[in-house]
């Protein structure tokens, strides 16, 4: 495996895993808010689970916006 494998296989995982963890947020908000019982409690929770939402669905784009090769791709020669 080449480097630029390796590479590419590291960012792979680490939008994975902004994906997972956004997830798991989003699992404990909800949990947190569905056995709160107090007011600021409920506040929480679903605070952390809109974070947790916004997380899935921003961060693992903007990972792969940072990371996009330039045109023409990053194994092809310059002419």
């Amino acid at each position: 495996m080449t480097d630029t494998d390796r590479l590419a296989q590291t960012r792979y995982y680490v939008m994975t895993l902004a994906r997972i963890s956004g997830a798991a947020g989003a699992v404990l908000g909800i949990v947190i808010l569905a056995r709160a019982t107090q007011w600021g409690d409920q506040v929480i929770g679903g605070a952390l689970t809109l974070a947790s939402l916004f997380e899935m669905a921003v961060v693992p784009r903007a990972l792969a916006a940072r990371w996009r090769s330039p045109p023409g791709g990053p194994d092809l020669p310059k002419p």
